[in-house]
């Protein structure tokens, strides 16, 4: 189960409704002769009196799905390589060989549901994925009533956090179906069944606490939906039941101080998981859509900064060279409003929604530049592997060196207002910092550890390129620009930075 505090930890998907029904009632069922057919037990609208008739007829199709890893243990270096006494130890062979890598056998626990006749098994991936540098050697799948079933792994989704499972056997599996997520509302009934801290079939039940969540954790698929049904370690891939037995959401992620539940569990919607799940069984390529730029939401302090609205559109920090984005003329700074015709919000991020859009598309995108409305045509590109993203990601700052300390420049207005020491580029600050010499900016020196630039991260050794999207190549052109953001009265200044090893960013300020 992933869990974390104070912040939580959630992993990503993205896709759009589909119904796996296969014309039995919901619930579990079995394939059944035309003579027959699976009485349908569904409590009536409200609060049930008991869920066990439910419960009863669902459980069948949930598992426990357990792991055995084959993992490389890390091994310390030899303190006395290089000396006499570095062979009494046994870290080398004859002849200075390293020593063969030691191995440990290693496990992970689950839950996960049967969703077909034939066996076909939803579980998360980390549920099925090596730990650290393992090898996975065998997946088992546990029925309810303990009988056991060597697991194939028919596919994976990293990004969506999903797996596709296949067991085999003469008779047909009970089964369950995905339901319609976009029809939950806060305070409907859920059941969650699981297996957590491996105690194997526990049945848990709660409400829907909120739906489109967006837990702060970033990317594409942060969109959940929260229940309190009591979800813990263990309970990852498990269904979350309506109360007509349909699973709308596959269990994830738990926001937890102490690694169990306290109410606050998280679900991959239905109508995303489904159709990931569904391109998994047919072994075609999952791609998504990417623009190629890294963005923020549009905080206070942002939307004060450029006298705009807040919690409309998110913000371009930066924009990947070459990428579709790029081609599209979008440029860092610009505000970006709708995709293809959606409103992107805190619900419904710019992430969530081009990555649901085919790779090759054009589509309409709106957006805010210099305070004007635009609208730009993009084709979507395609999204690359995480791994990929990490590595774009990856950048080593460059620290204080112990060179020559750059004395900063007198403005007490800079200083009063948004906590910082500056000094305006020459080409021998330039060498000290490792930026092209005909650079323009203004360098930080210090920074106030009170202020809001020193909460936002600024440090010294950063430069500011622009302000309120102005260039800024003397104290006196940030002064005017702060000058100018208090007679209009905004609370805060835009600042582009840039550090070294990374791309410019923009952070809004706040003036005190």
């Amino acid at each position: 189960m992933r869990y974390a505090y104070s912040v939580t930890s959630a992993l990503l998907v993205g896709g759009a409704a589909i119904s796996l029904a296969t014309g039995y009632p919901a619930g579990a069922q079995v394939a059944q002769n035309d003579d027959s057919h699976m009485a349908r037990v569904v409590p009536r609208a409200g609060a049930p009196e008991s869920f066990a008739d439910l419960t009863a007829q669902l459980q069948p199709a949930v598992v426990n799905i357990s792991t055995r890893q084959r993992i490389e243990v890390q091994q310390n270096a030899n303190p006395f390589a290089g000396t006499p006494f570095e062979g009494l130890f046994g870290r080398r062979g004859q002849q200075g060989q390293q020593q063969e890598p030691q191995y440990r056998e290693g496990q992970s626990l689950g839950s996960g549901f049967i969703i077909s006749a034939d066996g076909y098994v939803v579980t998360n991936n980390h549920v099925v994925s090596p730990t650290g540098r393992g090898t996975v050697e065998e997946i088992t799948v546990t029925m309810p009533d303990g009988t056991e079933y060597e697991a194939d792994l028919v596919g994976t989704d990293a990004q969506s956090d999903l797996a596709v499972l296949k067991i085999s056997r003469r008779e047909a599996f009970p089964f369950v179906t995905f339901g319609d997520s976009a029809q939950a509302r806060p305070g409907d009934w859920v059941v969650a069944i699981g297996n957590p801290f491996g105690l194997g079939g526990t049945v848990t039940s709660g409400i829907v606490s909120a739906i489109q969540r967006n837990t702060g954790s970033g990317g594409a698929y942060d969109r959940y939906i929260q229940t309190d049904a009591a979800i813990n370690r263990g309970n990852s891939g498990g269904p979350l039941f309506d109360m007509q037995g349909n699973v709308i959401g596959i269990n994830n992620a738990i926001f937890s101080p102490s690694g169990g539940s306290v109410g606050i569990g998280f679900a991959i919607p239905a109508e995303i998981a489904a159709p990931i799940v569904q391109q998994l069984r047919d072994g075609v390529e999952i791609q998504r859509g990417y623009l190629g730029v890294n963005i923020q939401p549009v905080t206070e302090d942002l939307a004060d900064s450029l006298g705009i609205d807040r919690n409309r559109g998110e913000f371009i920090q930066s924009v990947q060279a070459g990428e579709a984005a790029d081609k599209a003329g979008i440029q860092p700074g610009d505000i970006v409003l709708r995709v293809n015709n959606r409103d992107v919000t805190p619900e419904q991020t710019l992430s969530f929604l081009v990555a649901n859009i085919r790779p090759g598309t054009t589509i309409p995108v709106e957006l805010i530049r210099d305070g004007e409305r635009r609208r730009v045509n993009v084709t979507v590109g395609k999204r690359p592997s995480e791994e990929e993203l990490r590595q774009q990601q990856m950048f080593d700052p460059e620290g204080d060196d112990g060179e020559e300390q750059m004395q900063p420049g007198d403005s007490s207005a800079i200083e009063e207002k948004l906590g910082l020491q500056a000094l305006p580029i020459t080409p021998q600050i330039a060498r000290q910092l490792g930026v092209d010499t005909g650079l323009r900016g203004l360098a930080i020196a210090g920074v106030d550890p009170n202020s809001d630039a020193a909460r936002k991260g600024l440090q010294r050794r950063d430069i500011i390129l622009t302000a309120n999207y102005r260039a800024v190549t003397s104290l006196e052109d940030l002064e005017a620009v702060i000058r100018t953001a208090e007679s209009e009265n905004r609370e805060a200044v835009l600042l582009r930075v840039q550090r070294s090893g990374i791309a410019p960013r923009y952070i809004a300020v706040r003036l005190r």
